[in-house]
């Protein structure tokens, strides 16, 4: 199914990643008082909210209406949340839209020549709530038009099927073995700075 008229109005501003991503910094983030959510871009549209899934599959479908193949990614934790990257390589470079309630965890610019780059950017910035950086490993990127049966832009119903193959794909470790085990902490104003604009 094609987005309606209205969706349409919405997206066309929307003419690259960086206002993109900043439509979605201006999206309340869901907290999901009712239980969790894994709704379509047409639902974000619609509600205006959206969480780091969420968030990932709208700047998806945002950057393919511009001309960029809808990719995402998939970041794993220990001892806290995974996250979810909408990517996207311009001029030969890889960039990134994602929505967390964490300002570190949000956007980056094409600048990195591999997903490895990539990713090693949010490590200083991914932590749990006692100040331990969590990030361990990454999927490799996938194409979301392997969902299109499922009717992952418009479907009204939650598209519940796409976080369950980011669980079950291969994900490459970004630390040797030896060091998987080992905790490394947060300086606390960096800690802090990642609170900003946090949703309560």
């Amino acid at each position: 199914m094609h987005f309606n008229a209205a969706e349409r109005r919405i997206l066309r501003p929307l003419s690259t990643p960086e206002k993109i991503a900043g439509f979605l910094d201006e999206v309340p983030y869901n907290k999901e008082p009712d239980g969790p959510t894994c709704r379509s871009p047409r639902a974000v549209m619609r509600d205006r909210l959206a969480h780091c899934m969420e968030g990932a599959l709208f700047a998806a479908a945002a950057l393919e209406a511009i001309g960029f193949p809808p990719l995402i990614l998939d970041l794993e934790a220990v001892r806290d949340d995974d996250h979810v990257l909408a990517i996207y390589r311009a001029n030969g470079l890889w960039g990134s839209i994602a929505k967390s309630n964490y300002a570190g965890l949000r956007h980056r610019t094409p600048v990195y020549r591999s997903i490895r780059e990539l990713v090693l950017s949010y490590f200083e910035h991914y932590y749990n709530l006692k100040g331990e950086k969590t990030l361990r490993a990454y999927s490799r990127p996938v194409p979301l038009r392997r969902f299109d049966a499922l009717g992952w832009r418009t479907s009204e119903q939650e598209v519940w099927a796409i976080p369950e193959h980011l669980v079950e794909i291969p994900h490459a470790a970004i630390l040797p073995p030896r060091m998987q085990s080992m905790r490394f902490h947060m300086d606390r104003r960096l800690y802090e700075a990642g609170l900003t604009g946090t949703a309560k």
